[in-house]
């Protein structure tokens, strides 16, 4: 697990120099305390997490800055719908991706995220401008019950 997260720390910092930012080390370790967490996150949450790993304190609005930084560069996805945080599933990949969208499970509150091509979104956007309708986001967050808690 700690040679995956130095690998996508340093495709991470790939990202930020390539966008000329710099990921510092509260960055880095908040990122890290995302990655570890394995879910869905508050910044509050974060910052208990980031107390507990690095022996440290951060105020939630830093934390809600760093989170605004990491989301600008998707390395993080916001939840809109919860307020929470999560790690982009192809956060270490180097290719083009489809669209994120969010499946998040009513019952253990479990987030997937999928790609949806582009033309799809680009239909859904043409629909709903036609209605003088302005979209802010184009990501979806699709709530339902996942497949474990679905087999209980």
């Amino acid at each position: 697990m700690e040679q995956q997260i130095q690998s996508i720390i340093d495709k991470a910092k790939v990202n930020c120099a390539e966008e000329g930012v710099k990921l510092t080390t509260k960055r880095e370790n908040i990122l890290i305390s995302i990655i570890k967490a394995g879910e869905a996150v508050s910044a509050y949450e974060l910052a208990d997490i980031y107390r507990d790993e690095f022996k440290q304190t951060i105020p939630a609005m830093s934390v809600y800055r760093i989170l605004d930084f990491l989301v600008e560069l998707s390395l993080v996805h916001k939840l809109t719908s919860a307020n929470k945080y999560i790690a982009c599933s192809h956060i270490s990949c180097s290719h083009n991706h489809e669209i994120p969208q969010f499946l998040i499970c009513e019952e253990c509150q479990s987030v997937t995220e999928i790609g949806v091509i582009n033309n799809v979104i680009d239909e859904l956007r043409a629909s709903v401008e036609k209605t003088g309708f302005k979209l802010t986001t184009q990501q979806l967050e699709l709530q339902g019950i996942c497949s474990d808690c679905n087999s209980k």
